[in-house]
């Protein structure tokens, strides 16, 4: 079998780069995945009589028009309600706004001072140079407080006791945590600090996260082959699962995740076998807490997750909340309650991780195969930048 183009992965990136592709007139193309549905981590269920994400917390950022305005192609603006996010951190018996350092005004007044302090003696506040392990430069940067009680325990929560195995460089856009800024928030009792990612975001009235990208995969017809993962890979002649011969291909999906991969060097396939991410369970609990809050962060060491979604508080009429948790901290399920497993949730971003990723990129391009998204470049992406990505490779493919 022969196709212009072989798209493995039928998550975000697969689904957006497709979709695109068929706007700009090239439907020479195959989509191949390994579930029965589409939408990768972004899928959804009906549990308790509403939608849930299976996948954990993915919502439709608002800062990149061009990505919402393709979104509402497929699920028109009519069918997402908006919202200002709000975030909270559940530390010292009280949940406080998202960032910690910008909402320490909410804590008592012993707390406020510890802060305090540790932010003035931060060695980015105080000239000391930047050290390069993990653990030394979250201290380096936040302060021993906020180190100790929130950013450490967080961290190892979701990605591992080792921390220094991971590398800094995705931390760097972190600003340094200013002094005056945290003092001013705590004499005015209000936040002095940049909002992060998802300020606004749109969810669906109706549905879950993953009716969006359940609609991308109809709009694909027969060019969409689901229930066929993509076991083996031939990167030289550019065929998968020895029968597929494509002109390009675009992998989406984890490069560990293939049975066989040919045609590479040993560096690259060693790179390959270095890459580490997690799995995660998302489960759902009954009972509704007492907040508006959509997310709320979990640093305390002694409950294995370390996120809640709050769902009633972006999907009305639902109840309830989803509990996201690393496979390896999750206790056995209790009977009767809903869990969903992702085997492939968060690529890590360990030391020397990007300069393996761009060489295998490299020597995978020379053959004409691409990577594309979380997993096709390993990186932390969330679905609003993996498509802005993929309507920019698609733009790419048709200018040849």
């Amino acid at each position: 079998m022969k196709t212009k183009i072989a798209i493995i992965g039928a998550g975000p990136a697969g689904l957006a780069l497709a979709n695109a592709l068929l706007r700009r007139g090239i439907g020479d193309f195959l989509v191949l995945e390994r579930e029965a549905e589409a939408g990768g981590l972004c899928r959804s269920q009906i549990v308790d009589g509403a939608p849930l994400d299976t996948g954990g917390g993915h919502f439709l950022d608002v800062r990149r028009p061009a990505v919402t305005a393709f979104a509402f192609d497929f699920l028109p603006e009519a069918e997402w309600n908006r919202f200002d996010r709000d975030s909270r951190i559940s530390i010292h018996g009280r949940l406080i706004g998202s960032p910690f350092e910008a909402n320490i005004w909410q804590l008592d007044e012993a707390h406020q001072r510890r802060y305090l302090a540790d932010i003035a003696a931060a060695g980015c506040n105080t000239g000391a140079p930047m050290p390069e392990k993990f653990v030394d430069w979250i201290y380096w940067k936040l302060g021993r407080g906020i180190a100790e009680d929130y950013m450490l325990p967080y961290n190892r929560k979701m990605f591992g006791d080792d921390l220094n195995v991971l590398g800094t460089y995705w931390l760097e856009k972190l600003p340094n945590v200013s002094y005056e800024d945290t003092l001013r928030s705590c004499e005015e009792r209000r936040p002095h600090a940049v909002q992060p990612g998802h300020a606004s975001f749109h969810y669906p009235k109706a549905f879950g996260f993953g009716e969006l990208w359940r609609r991308m995969g109809e709009a694909l017809g027969p060019r969409l082959l689901l229930g066929t993962p993509a076991r083996t890979l031939d990167v030289a002649s550019r065929t998968v699962n020895g029968e597929i011969e494509a002109g390009l291909v675009v992998n989406t999906a984890p490069w560990p995740a293939f049975e066989r991969i040919d045609g590479l060097s040993p560096e690259s396939l060693a790179a390959i076998a270095s890459l580490r991410h997690t799995a995660v369970d998302i489960d759902y609990v009954p009972e509704d807490p007492d907040t508006p809050a959509q997310w709320i962060y979990q640093p305390d060491p002694a409950l294995p997750e370390h996120r809640w979604l709050v769902r009633r508080n972006f999907l009305p009429g639902s109840r309830g909340y989803w509990r996201e948790t690393r496979r390896e901290r999750n206790p056995p399920l209790r009977p009767g309650a809903f869990r969903a497993t992702n085997d492939w949730a968060y690529p890590l971003n360990t030391v020397g991780k990007n300069e393996a990723m761009a060489a295998l990129l490299a020597e995978a391009s020379a053959h004409g195969v691409l990577g594309l998204g979380r997993w096709g470049e390993w990186q932390h992406y969330n679905s609003d930048l993996v498509v802005e990505r993929a309507l920019a490779l698609a733009e790419r493919i048709s200018r040849g």
